[in-house]
């Protein structure tokens, strides 16, 4: 199992950090031991002073495939739902400006949180999902995969060009405006609707 990360894929979120809006899927990676597993508390790590938390839409792969076409993309993941990705924004700003890869500041253990999984099936809309985000009851993030640049599909057939999909994988979808700080105490709490799907307490 491993996780693909989309970046920059809401027009606002790229403008909050003044990054340029992508023309292509940006494209990252955490491996297996980025995950929060269930029932475990999350602990801010020691090697950042600056936390941020991604809401975003994950997806759960359901068949195996490589070089994906975008009509036959939504036939390759089952399963929704809202996740966490983590990052230590003053370590990715440093790396940033040395040109340097990402994964300190993204890949490390338990950066990446899943919260339910929601079947697909005819009740759920792909083109017009809500999903939110609230840190200690007040809402800091909220968006609409309808605004997304790249939707489901055509982030699967981007990815599937270069890495193979297999059953199990999770693809984070790219998260909206809001993006901010967390500090130890404080409480994060996901929404797909109005549904809550995970909720985190930082220690």
């Amino acid at each position: 199992m491993k996780f693909f990360c989309i970046g920059r894929n809401y027009v606002e979120h790229a403008k909050e950090l003044g990054n340029e809006v992508p023309d292509e899927p940006v494209i990252f990676m955490k491996p297996k031991s980025a995950l929060l597993a269930p029932n475990v508390p999350f602990y801010y790590p020691e090697f950042t002073n600056e936390l941020h938390y991604e809401c975003e839409l994950v997806l759960r792969i359901s068949k195996n495939g490589k070089y994906i076409s975008e009509a036959s993309a939504s036939s390759f993941f089952d399963a929704i739902t809202v996740g966490i990705d983590f990052t230590a924004r003053d370590i990715q700003n440093e790396l940033k400006k040395k040109g340097l890869p990402w994964e300190k500041a993204k890949a490390w253990d338990n950066s990446a949180v899943v919260g339910k999984w929601k079947t697909i099936d005819d009740s759920i809309d792909n083109t017009n999902i809500n999903f939110s985000m609230t840190k200690n009851g007040e809402v800091v993030q909220k968006g609409n995969s309808n605004q997304m640049i790249h939707d489901f599909n055509k982030i699967i057939a981007h990815v599937s060009t270069f890495f193979s999909l297999n059953i199990g994988d999770m693809i984070f979808t790219g998260t909206p405006a809001g993006v901010g700080e967390i500090v130890v105490g404080e409480e994060l709490e996901g929404f797909f609707e109005n549904e809550s799907l995970f909720k985190i307490n930082v220690q």
